[in-house]
């Protein structure tokens, strides 16, 4: 099942996520991972034991992951650590876990050092512009002083870039440039959005690109995967399904995934779905007598029964 957020960011708030164990020792933690051979990928298959798919991804997090400790065993060992640049890029359409991957490289990070705190910052276009000329810059700097030692992530960054010539979005950008610049490697700076909305982003200032060498492709769920995921769903809510249910939910997100649009919202369209279903499970169970527990739990497949010209309002 894919991870979901267990809390809602209201509007022009910051999600700051502090990690529970900061106030352990760092070196500590850093040594018993590199004393252990293969210990270093055990905390990521932890992660992705609950995440769905994936694999092109969760290579290339353990490709960032191990590079960033054999650098840290190069500066023991007295060589040049050749410290690399984390600030990352997520692409991907909604639902296909970006939020998750990026608490857990905040958590990851910290485990190894290389991030002091790693609390994760969630913030969007509300949260960097401001209302008057002055107001954008010193917002932004605020926010990037809240990230130092912990990870910012910047969802549909792209949104900075909207308004025209007068909008303080431009000077958001700016700021970050700059604020980059200033604090190095003292935090990691992650953006997400929509594919083709970063790409254009990315060209909008022309030392914007090169600063976010890290750029990671989060794909649509096949209907394989979204029917995992829906079942971890189910489970999670403590329902299940006849097998007349488990063929007729399939079948629906076969038939979605096929004819799916280019913004498709992957796991939140499942998730959807899902409470359609339990809603239409208590409209069936709700005028039955004393009801037994296997039926407040048992969805059928005609609690699934969703036309697919109204799949894109559930």
């Amino acid at each position: 099942m894919q991870p979901q957020a267990k809390t809602v960011k209201p509007s022009s708030t910051i999600n700051i996520v502090l990690n529970d164990s900061k106030e352990k020792a760092i070196p500590d933690r850093k040594a018993a991972a590199l004393k252990q051979t293969g210990a270093p990928f055990l905390k990521i298959e932890e992660f992705f034991n609950s995440i769905i798919g994936m694999e092109d991804l969760k290579t290339r997090v353990k490709e960032i992951y191990a590079q960033v400790l054999v650098s840290k065993k190069r500066e023991e060992a007295g060589l040049k650590s050749n410290a690399q640049v984390l600030h990352m890029v997520f692409h991907g359409n909604p639902g296909t876990g970006k939020t998750t991957i990026a608490r857990m490289v905040a958590e990851l990070f910290r485990d190894v050092g290389v991030l002091d705190k790693g609390q994760f910052i969630e913030a969007d276009r509300s949260d960097l512009v401001g209302e008057y000329i002055g107001h954008t810059a010193q917002k932004t700097k605020d926010l990037i002083h809240k990230a130092l030692g912990g990870v910012l992530f910047i969802d549909e960054a792209y949104s900075l870039a909207r308004g025209g010539e007068k909008d303080f979005g431009k000077e958001a950008i700016d700021t970050l440039v700059k604020c980059m610049e200033d604090h190095h490697n003292d935090c990691i700076i992650i953006l997400a959005g929509y594919p083709d909305e970063m790409e254009d982003f990315l060209t909008l200032n022309p030392g914007l690109a090169s600063r976010f060498p890290i750029q990671l492709s989060f794909k649509d769920y096949s209907a394989k995967e979204l029917t995992q995921i829906a079942f971890g769903m189910i489970e999670e809510r403590e329902y299940c399904l006849t097998k007349e249910a488990e063929r007729k939910l399939f079948q629906h997100l076969a038939l979605v995934y096929a004819k799916r649009e280019e913004n498709f919202s992957n796991a939140r369209y499942v998730r959807n779905l899902i409470e359609e279903a339990i809603r239409k499970h208590a409209w069936r169970v709700i005028s039955t007598p004393n009801p037994k527990k296997k039926t407040l739990m048992t969805l059928q497949a005609e609690d699934f029964d969703v036309p697919l010209q109204e799949t894109a309002l559930i």
